[in-house]
């Protein structure tokens, strides 16, 4: 495909089940569950999980949960077969009227704006994850994490693996442990089946690391390039590998990064997005020996290797961008090397 040109035929290749997927939602048994579905990720894999389990003949509800704070997504969602339910997770009250589901995909949790506001964000990072297995101690979970809490790692070293000792900096990465440990704790006290997902990064047109560089090179911005390298990976194929992850739900919990095969310079990225947009591109800092990454071939070798190439996504983006289409305005921050979103 040459270009991506609306949002609907983007929202429709963030939905497609890979075959595998297809495979798994056949033998799952079980409604299944949302939580937190109205973030960037949620909505394209809650109707992933929908057209994966029509197309594996399977009869099963869909549910979303979410504030819905826009009451478009709770109607986009209908439309698309998914049940929404409007509630705050960190009321217990609330918690106890969501469906029992046998199948709950764990997506909330809060990033952007914890730097100030710490204990919110330490509330839904940590205290919510214990709330949530108390609920739905019956159920197995796939719970969203992030690469962020493996801390900095030298960039010769192909990335972090799922061994690797976690070195958190900052409140965020630490909160994001501290929602590992209380997901971990409860899976063996309470013998739930988990799964936890480290994501770096998904990417899609209106938002990732790609479509920031690329906006900071369309408006002439600099680049920064302290934080040199980065993983991406299509979200749809992110969304897929989380969904799957289901069928691997162990105690103690089954841990997988999710990641892109690809290790890429911030300073090449850039520069294909100046030659593709005919701009100069500026350069501000200087490249460190360690990054953010994850290394991801575990998932890769479960679940196959990633279709979309970072290449691919490059290029799709960059036409996205110079055409002033959707943006969610959400910059990832990625280059952060304190710690502090």
């Amino acid at each position: 495909m040459a270009s991506i040109e609306t949002v609907d035929e983007l929202e429709d290749l963030l939905s497609q089940p890979s075959r595998g997927l297809i495979e798994m939602m056949r033998r799952l048994s079980g409604d299944l569950i949302v939580l937190g579905v109205g973030g960037k990720m949620g909505p394209t894999l809650a109707r992933m999980a929908r057209r994966a389990t029509e197309s594996a003949g399977k009869d099963r509800r869909i549910f979303g949960a979410s504030r819905f704070s826009s009451p478009q997504l709770s109607d986009r969602l209908r439309f698309h077969g998914i049940e929404p339910i409007a509630i705050d997770l960190l009321d217990r009250a609330q918690l106890a009227t969501l469906p029992e589901v046998p199948n709950v995909i764990f997506m909330a949790g809060m990033k952007f704006g914890g730097n100030g506001n710490e204990s919110l964000a330490w509330a839904m990072n940590c205290w919510l994850p214990g709330l949530i297995c108390e609920r739905y101690r019956d159920s197995r979970i796939v719970v969203f994490s992030t690469g962020n809490v493996y801390g900095l790692t030298p960039v010769k070293g192909g990335g972090s693996t799922e061994n690797s000792p976690l070195n958190p900096l900052g409140d965020y990465a630490m909160s994001c442990v501290g929602r590992e440990r209380m997901f971990d704790h409860f899976s063996r006290t309470l013998r739930i089946s988990t799964a936890i997902i480290r994501l770096n990064y998904a990417t899609e047109m209106r938002y990732g690391v790609l479509v920031d560089l690329a906006r900071r090179v369309w408006t002439r911005q600099p680049v920064d390039v302290a934080m040199g390298y980065v993983n991406v990976i299509w979200q749809a194929e992110a969304s897929a590998m989380a969904l799957q992850a289901l069928d691997h739900a162990n105690c103690p919990p089954f841990i997988l990064n999710v990641a892109g095969p690809e290790t890429l310079r911030v300073r090449d990225v850039a520069a294909r997005f100046g030659e593709w947009m005919g701009r100069e591109v500026r350069y501000v800092g200087e490249e460190a020996a360690d990054a953010l990454l994850n290394d991801g071939r575990r998932g890769h070798d479960m679940f196959g290797e990633p279709c979309v190439s970072a290449e691919m996504m490059t290029r799709w983006i960059a036409d996205w961008v110079m055409h002033g289409r959707e943006d969610l305005g959400k910059p990832t921050h990625f280059q952060t090397r304190d710690g502090k979103f």
